[in-house]
């Protein structure tokens, strides 16, 4: 005779116990989800933490100008997600896709530069968020992300407009491998980790994308 050897539904089999890792709670895709919708909800404004050299009172010196490059897409929420947020978009060719963002990054800037006090450009950077969660909803073409990017650069370069060459040039610099180092991190650590996210997961992040820009861009429009 016989004898069967099916387990009871919800018992383990002998000698095993059930891993507390292979829950998907401890899946890496999900807390990576769960970072970039917590993220943002650190700041109620972007404009919290949005220059470290006006938070420090410092001079325009070209050590000052690299340390407030390097970390100005740090303190500014809207940028840091912006950046992070790439990893979700399913960009071929990663490689040229971040030289074209560093490029029209600087572009902007020198465009900030050239040309200060575009109306309503912090609002325009929130909505970028907007834009973005539309692209990863495939909504709207991932090249509108461009002239977003560009639209950060004009932004981050408006608080050391009146600085002489030689800082403007170190923040810049600085500007350049902060922004770098954030797409290396978004387009190659994290975009391996974001393929494992399910669509659901990914449509509730385009959510939380696009709640932030709202909200910020009204923020930013209110004060």
């Amino acid at each position: 005779m016989k004898v069967s050897t099916h387990q009871p539904s919800g018992l383990s089999a002998p000698g095993r116990s059930p891993s507390l890792f292979s829950h998907s709670l401890f899946r890496p895709s999900l807390w990576l989800a769960a970072a970039l919708v917590a993220l943002p909800l650190l700041f109620s404004s972007p404009a919290l933490a949005h220059h470290f050299a006006d938070l420090g009172q410092m001079k325009p010196t070209w050590s000052n100008g690299v340390i407030s490059g390097l970390a100005h897409p740090l303190l500014g929420p809207d940028h840091l997600v912006f950046l992070l947020a790439l990893s979700l978009v399913a960009l071929q060719r990663r490689w040229g896709w971040a030289l074209g963002l560093l490029l029209v990054g600087l572009l902007g800037g020198a465009a900030g530069l050239a040309w200060p006090g575009l109306p309503g450009a912090e609002v325009l950077v929130a909505c970028t968020l907007v834009l973005e969660a539309l692209v990863l909803l495939r909504r709207l073409p991932p090249v509108l992300l461009l002239p977003a990017m560009a639209l950060h650069g004009y932004v981050l370069s408006v608080p050391v407009f009146g600085w002489s060459t030689m800082p403007v040039a170190a923040y810049g610099a600085g500007l350049l491998l902060s922004q770098g180092s954030l797409l290396l991190v978004a387009l190659w650590l994290l975009r391996p980790i974001a393929k494992r996210l399910s669509p659901a997961n990914l449509r509730w992040l385009a959510l939380a994308l696009a709640a932030c820009g709202t909200t910020w861009a009204f923020s930013a429009w209110a004060g």
